[in-house]
C-alpha cells in the first residue's frame, strides 16, 4: 500500500500542473525584499523558489531591495539614515555607501542562483541604460540622489532572458547627465513588470497581503479585482504603506501587467505557494473581466 504522504505529494504535482502549463515561457517579475532578504533560511528559500520557476520553465526577473543593509552601513560609517515620507534621503556620501551594498547584495544573489545549477547576471539598472531617473522630490522636500523613473529600456532583459540568464536587478539608475540615483525598488519592479509585460508580478515584503482587518488574519482577501482595490482605498479600509502598494498592482495592470501578487516573505516557499496551488496564500490582484479562482 502506497503511503498517504506520499500520494499527498502526488497531489501537489498534479494540482501544480496547470500553472507550469500555463505560465511556461513566461515572464515573472519578483521584487524580493524584507525580512526574507535578512533571514538566512528565507533567503534561501526565495532563491530555491526563483530557480525552480526557472526550470519549469518560467522566465523569472529577480528585483531586490536592501534598504536595511544600506542603514547599516550608513550607521557603521558615522552617518544617520534620515527618511521623508518612508523615502531616504540620499545625499551623496549615502549614494555611494547604497551602490555598493546593493551591488554586494546583488553579487551575493547571483552567486546563491548559480549554487543551484541556474546561470544568473546581476545588473543594476544603470547596465544599458535599463532604468533612466529625474530627480524626485515629496513634499517640496529635497531628497538628494531618489529617482523617479522616466524610462525603462528592457533590451537588456531580453538579452539576457534569451540566452537563458537569469537577471537579478538592483534598483539604481542614471539620470540624463549620467549621475546615479537610489529607486524604491517596489517601483523598479513595477516599472520593469510593465516594459517587458510580464504575465505576473510578486511583491515579497512583511506583510500577509490585503486585510479587511490588520489585527485579524483571517480577514485576508485572497483575490481582488482593480476595481474592488479601488474602493478599498477610497474607502479607508486599507491605510498606511498598503496604500502605495495597492496603486502599484493597480498601475501595474492597467500597464498590460496581467496579475500582480502581495506575499508575506516570511513564510517559507511562499511564490511556490501563491503560483503552484489553486487558493494561494497571498492577495492577487487581478482585472475586473477576469474570473476569480472563488468563483469557478
Amino acid at each position: 500500500m502506497v503511503k498517504q504522504k506520499y500520494l499527498d505529494k502526488a497531489e501537489v504535482l498534479i494540482e501544480a500542473l496547470p500553472y507550469i502549463q500555463r505560465f511556461n515561457r513566461r515572464i515573472i517579475v519578483v521584487k524580493y525584499g524584507g525580512s526574507a532578504m535578512i533571514d538566512e533560511t528565507l533567503q534561501k528559500h526565495v532563491i530555491e523558489d526563483v530557480v525552480l520557476l526557472k526550470l519549469v520553465g518560467f522566465k523569472p526577473i529577480l528585483v531586490h531591495g536592501g534598504g536595511k543593509e544600506i542603514s547599516g552601513w550608513v550607521e557603521k560609517v558615522g552617518m544617520e539614515p534620515k527618511f521623508v515620507n518612508g523615502l531616504r534621503v540620499t545625499d551623496e556620501e549615502t549614494m555611494e555607501v547604497a551602490e555598493m551594498v546593493l551591488n554586494k547584495v546583488n553579487k551575493t544573489l547571483v552567486s546563491m542562483v548559480q549554487s543551484l545549477g541556474v546561470r544568473a547576471v546581476g545588473i543594476s539598472g544603470k547596465d544599458g541604460g535599463l532604468l533612466k531617473v529625474e530627480k524626485k522630490e515629496t513634499d517640496g522636500e529635497d531628497l538628494g540622489y531618489v529617482g523617479e523613473i522616466k524610462e525603462v529600456d528592457p533590451k537588456v532583459l531580453y538579452d539576457l532572458l534569451d540566452t537563458d540568464f537569469l537577471p537579478i536587478v538592483c534598483p539604481v539608475g542614471m539620470d540624463d547627465t549620467y549621475h546615479s540615483y537610489n529607486i524604491n525598488a517596489d517601483d523598479a519592479a513595477r516599472a520593469i513588470a510593465e516594459a517587458v509585460n510580464a504575465e505576473k508580478l510578486a511583491f515579497l515584503s512583511d506583510i500577509e497581503g490585503v486585510m479587511t482587518d490588520r489585527t485579524d488574519p483571517e480577514s485576508l482577501i485572497s483575490e481582488l479585482t482593480v476595481r474592488e482595490a479601488g474602493e478599498l482605498i477610497e474607502n479607508g479600509v486599507v491605510y498606511g504603506g498598503m496604500i502605495p502598494k495597492l496603486e502599484s498592482c493597480i498601475h501595474a495592470i492597467s500597464e498590460g501587467v496581467n496579475r500582480v501578487h502581495i506575499l508575506d516573505g516570511r513564510v517559507p516557499h511562499c511564490l511556490l505557494l501563491e503560483i503552484f496551488t489553486n487558493k494561494g496564500i497571498g492577495t492577487a490582484v487581478l482585472r475586473d473581466e477576469e474570473e476569480k479562482y472563488s468563483e469557478k
